[in-house]
């Protein structure tokens, strides 16, 4: 198909409540989207997220990169590998062009997701605050019907983020609720095993990125004699060459890996890691990071055609108070598209 036209458009999301990182805290963020026309005026739009401190694309030749793709759509679609430093621009310029070749509003890799008659199951996200705030946020989740719920940790101190934990693991006990954490990094090498094997009692079913990315050996030993199934987030970000995919993996050899099209490689990169994790029996998910409900869309229809029965991360699509509509709903723990 040939694409006639492209152009840029930006907006600043603004979160509804500030939303907690180990990273500090987050007021709004900014989010740029590429718009695809081809001649019969026809439009496919994606969007490119960056989070503030944690995109290995947030540099100051990131408008300069984006104006060029806008610039050569086409040649770029045809050499994604030259923006693969990029991975946000990456995902915007794949989906842009995926919904184009659907012509239709909202629509990118169509399904039974997309007919309505599938949900994704995705896990309720409790995000940092205070310890009451984190308890309250446990029960609305439980009232909710998830029967999966990741906490973020790291952002307060260890004793009470653990008793968090024991809040919600007291009343999210039967039936079998899946209770995940990520830690964004935030453990020292000193400290890891010890918080690991404290944390166990409360019957995990994975940690995140317990350490900060870059230390494979360190790693590597935890995933080795960790009581928690070690899940890789952080870790991905920056590997672009699929021989250093291999490298990292073959080396840590963890139990998950956590996907983010915007912050790894965009739809591509994501199916690359996705492929190699299947060939070393590495299980997966794919996470949604921060994206505008555009975004959202885009990657929850992607992940649905992969026919994974893991709980995925979508869940971000009522953070933001100028979000745009979506046909995306959350009900009793299943994300679901309402044609």
């Amino acid at each position: 198909m040939a694409i006639i036209r492209a152009t840029i458009s930006h907006r600043k999301m603004e979160f509804i409540r500030p939303a907690g990182t180990s990273r500090g805290v987050l007021n709004d963020k900014d989010a740029y989207f590429i718009h695809l026309f081809d001649e019969s005026e026809n439009e496919g739009i994606g969007e490119c997220s960056i989070i503030k401190g944690l995109s290995i694309d947030e540099r100051e030749d990131y408008m300069d990169c984006l104006n060029d793709v806008v610039n050569r759509p086409d040649y770029y679609l045809a050499h994604i590998d030259l923006i693969c430093e990029f991975p946000s621009i990456v995902f915007g310029l794949e989906t842009a062009y995926q919904n184009l070749l659907q012509k239709k509003e909202g629509l990118y890799y169509p399904s039974d997701f997309t007919l309505g008659k599938v949900g994704i199951p995705i896990n309720g996200l409790i995000w940092m605050g205070d310890e009451n705030n984190m308890i309250q946020q446990g029960e609305e989740k439980m009232e909710q019907g998830f029967t999966c719920v990741k906490l973020k940790i790291g952002g307060i101190d260890f004793d009470s983020e653990c008793r968090v934990l024991e809040s919600v693991r007291k009343k999210l006990t039967f039936p079998k609720i899946e209770l995940r954490v990520d830690a964004n990094g935030s453990f020292d090498i000193d400290n890891a095993m010890e918080y690991l094997d404290f944390l166990s009692k409360y019957d995990l079913h994975s940690i995140e990125q317990p350490i900060a990315a870059g230390q494979y050996e360190y790693m590597q030993q935890l995933s080795v004699h960790s009581p928690i199934p070690i899940a890789l987030d952080e870790e991905l970000i920056g590997i672009f060459k699929k021989e250093e995919k291999e490298e990292m993996l073959d080396t840590i050899k963890p139990q998950f890996i956590v996907l983010k099209p915007s912050l790894h490689g965009g739809i591509s990169g994501c199916t690359e890691w996705i492929e190699l994790a299947n060939q070393r029996n590495i299980q997966w998910w794919i996470t949604s990071a921060l994206e505008s409900n555009i975004g959202l869309n885009a990657i929850a229809q992607w992940t649905a055609t992969l026919s994974s029965t893991k709980y995925q991360g979508l869940g971000t699509g009522l953070l933001f108070a100028n979000n745009f509509e979506s046909n995306l709903l959350i009900e009793k723990g299943k994300l679901w598209f309402r044609p």
